[in-house]
């Protein structure tokens, strides 16, 4: 059984930054990727970024490239999500998610509990 666990969200002013993380404990069999996703006010959840981990390959979604970054640090099982440059539509719920990699949620079998982002002046 994997077990994820978030922090790191919070309120912050349009153009600031925060970093997520999400602390990954348990067997890791099976999983070859850590995502992030969130769920803005009254809209369905989307993905964010993909970080895969038999290559280290770096994915984002559109509205997010060139202002957040994904990162791992294998000695701590952490998966940072640096977000710069923050903007009032990236107001959501952030999950993180172990799985088989991709945009399609059910890929993921293991899911962290969801941390706030507000993004308001």
């Amino acid at each position: 059984q994997l077990h994820l666990v978030e922090s790191g969200g919070g309120l912050v002013q349009p153009g600031g930054s925060l970093r997520l993380s999400c602390a990954v404990s348990g067997r890791t069999d099976g999983v070859h990727a850590i995502a992030y996703f969130r769920r803005p006010p009254g809209k369905q959840r989307e993905g964010v970024s993909i970080l895969n981990l038999d290559y280290g390959e770096t994915i984002y979604a559109e509205s997010v490239k060139g202002r957040f970054t994904i990162s791992r640090d294998s000695s701590q099982n952490t998966v940072y999500l640096q977000m710069n440059n923050l903007k009032p539509e990236d107001t959501a719920v952030y999950y993180c998610a172990a799985g088989l990699g991709g945009w399609v949620e059910s890929w993921y079998d293991s899911w962290g509990q969801g941390t706030q982002v507000t993004v308001t002046v």
